[in-house]
């Protein structure tokens, strides 16, 4: 990759240069994919909502006009392209049993440690699967994305104090769903 902001690829792409718009898509693919595959949890869909958030770019990225940094304006159609996908399909977010075993036990660690530690994160994702839209998108990207409140505002155009309501609902919710399910067992 070059050395050229992404203003720069911005205005070649503008001006006809289709390799600048692969070097986009070189630059933002991996981190796109991996939000879209915290909203899906499939690998294949992941790759269907990448696919799909680097199609809208490309069409409108001739109107982009830089009002926030081009990586905030990606990451907003990838949340807006992985909540419309999951409405389209329906999906209902359950670990699918092969997925459990693809968490690298460390060195030493038994067994039934990875297990638990497997199902306590089957717990957390099908917790957050149950979340209203908007506490499920500020969850994912506050707790897996590691984002800040002021980040997430400038992406969906909303309020810090809503946000942090919002997120303190969602983790209310999740740790009652778990203690539910411990209480079931």
């Amino acid at each position: 990759m070059s050395d050229r902001s992404d203003e720069e690829l911005v205005r070649l792409f503008q001006h006809g240069s289709e390799s600048a718009f692969n070097e986009l898509v070189l630059r933002y693919q991996e981190k796109i994919y991996w939000v879209a595959r915290r909203f899906s949890k499939s690998h294949d869909n992941a790759d269907d909502i990448t696919q799909e958030v680097f199609c809208k770019m490309y069409e409108s990225l001739k109107d982009f006009r830089g009002d926030s940094s081009l990586y905030t304006w990606l990451y907003r159609i990838a949340v807006n392209v992985s909540l419309n996908f999951l409405r389209r399909q329906k999906v209902r977010e359950f670990l699918r049993i092969d997925e459990m075993f693809e968490i690298e036990s460390p060195e030493g660690e038994s067994p039934d440690v990875v297990f638990e530690k497997n199902e306590q994160q089957s717990l957390i994702e099908q917790a957050v699967a149950t979340l209203p839209e908007k506490q499920k998108t500020v969850f994912v990207m506050r707790y897996y994305e590691e984002m800040s409140y002021e980040e997430i505002a400038a992406i969906l155009k909303t309020s810090v104090g809503g946000l942090k309501a919002n997120y303190f609902h969602a983790t209310r919710k999740i740790g009652e769903y778990i203690r539910r399910a411990h209480r079931t067992r």
